[in-house]
């Protein structure tokens, strides 16, 4: 299906150099992430770039010999004399660097890291996938000389790097920072760009597959893979299954419009005998799932409020949002594609929006709050769709899946927490301007709130 493998560019890779520079082997690097995001990837390109040459032990399907020298791993010169054996390259002292892939699966080397970095021989980059890492180190001191850093779908700017467009997202930055409307021509087509990020999603494959066929049907095909093979992780850290129900279920949850997803609605009775907290944490960890928490008083600080029993779920990948909302067709007709590629699918779409918005501030470094209190009435809600903190001020935003302009829930919330707003925001579909105090942010100029 796909006419060749791309290495694609990565944000990452700064971070990974930096901390090549700064730690100069004083710790090992962990990449965390879900899985097919692309870590094994970028570790084995970094190392090709980076040193003189490198081993990488794929613990998911390692020979043999490999597990006989884990065994005996307190003999650091034998396993390095082992694994140069095993698999036929030089190591060179501070010159070279071993990738331990899909680290999870070997606790005894990740527990040994403490000694291989005190050794200072060589660099190491461990990488972990979904299988919730901590569920295999029970028993085992997490080593404290690791630098952790999270990789997350490709963001909007690696998207536009991978269709070979290095221009736009500056010039996006420009605009917002200079907050100047970039005309109703140009805003159409910015926000059908972008709504093919959106179908397409950040998983290199995927996208790989778009490069390579250009045929929507056939990214559906391969979200579909990713999408079956979260859902065999999950039975793996949750053999009862209900895990699969829950992620399977955000497209419906989300689009029901609640105040937080109802987990007695997908999992019914079977909910009351389960370690709701633990099977949530586990989801939590796995990074295929974004949770933003009901903050019951934002004034306050955020973390301080957040209620762990009031939630929404979003997918970490807006692409394999889109693949389960249309789950119950084989493959995602093109049809469906074309439709919302045009934005003229019509069903009401709000739920998308808010999904790839935060994934959006997810990837830009935010934790995901939210906030609903009750109208005069008592009958409805307001609600803030997503809470940001900067400093001791709040930016609250409200996701429109349109070009509409009123701002209800907004307006009411500037006005409870006066003293504690810095900007408001309106995400929506039209062109960058001001409303009064709210500014008004096509949705892709998120990732510069």
């Amino acid at each position: 299906m796909d006419a060749e493998f791309r290495i694609f560019k990565r944000k990452l890779y700064d971070k990974m150099l930096n901390w090549k520079r700064t730690k100069d082997g004083k710790s090992a690097l962990l990449i965390k992430g879900a899985r097919r995001v692309g870590k094994s990837t970028i570790a084995e390109e970094f190392a090709k770039k980076e040193y003189i040459s490198y081993i990488i032990v794929d613990f998911a399907n390692a020979p043999e010999g490999v597990w006989e020298a884990v065994k005996n791993i307190a003999d650091l010169d034998n396993f390095f004399f082992q694994l140069q054996f095993i698999y036929k390259v030089k190591l060179v002292e501070r010159k070279s660097v071993v990738i331990f892939d899909e680290i999870q699966n070997a606790p005894l080397v990740r527990q040994a890291i403490k000694y291989l970095v005190k050794d200072h021989r060589y660099d190491y980059i461990e990488t972990g996938s979904l299988l919730s890492i901590k569920k295999n180190t029970k028993g085992i001191t997490i080593p404290s000389e690791e630098t952790r850093i999270t990789m997350y779908p490709m963001d909007y700017e690696e998207f536009r790097w991978a269709l070979g467009d290095e221009v736009t997202i500056p010039l996006l930055r420009e605009a917002f920072e200079n907050k100047r409307s970039v005309g109703e021509q140009v805003a159409r087509q910015l926000l059908r760009d972008f709504r093919l990020y959106m179908l397409v999603g950040g998983m290199p494959q995927a996208v790989n597959t778009y490069l390579g066929t250009n045929n929507l049907s056939d990214v559906d095909q391969s979200k579909r893979e990713i999408i079956d093979l979260y859902t065999e992780d999950f039975r793996k850290i949750d053999p009862s299954g209900k895990s699969a129900r829950l992620f399977k279920a955000i497209p419906s949850e989300l689009a029901k419009n609640a105040s937080r997803y109802q987990v007695m609605s997908v999992l019914g009775r079977s909910a009351e005998n389960t370690d709701m907290d633990e099977l949530l944490e586990d989801m939590e960890d796995s990074l295929c799932v974004n949770f933003a928490y009901h903050a019951n008083n934002p004034s306050v600080g955020l973390a301080l409020h957040k209620d762990k029993d009031r939630y929404k779920m979003f997918v970490g990948d807006t692409g394999l949002f889109i693949t389960l909302a249309f789950w119950d067709k084989d493959v995602t007709e093109n049809i469906i594609y074309q439709k919302l590629l045009s934005d003229k699918l019509s069903a009401d779409l709000g739920y998308v929006y808010e999904n790839v918005v935060a994934q959006m501030l997810k990837a830009s470094g935010n934790e995901l709050y939210y906030h609903t209190w009750p109208t005069p009435s008592g009958k409805h809600n307001y609600e803030i769709d997503f809470l940001l903190s900067r400093g001791n001020k709040l930016c609250p935003i409200e996701v429109k899946s349109s070009g509409y302009k009123a701002h209800v829930s907004l307006d009411e919330f500037c006005k409870k927490f006066s003293s504690e707003i810095l900007h408001r925001y309106l995400v929506y579909t039209k062109d960058l301007r001001k409303d009064g105090e709210t500014l008004m942010v096509p949705l892709y100029m998120v990732p510069f709130l």
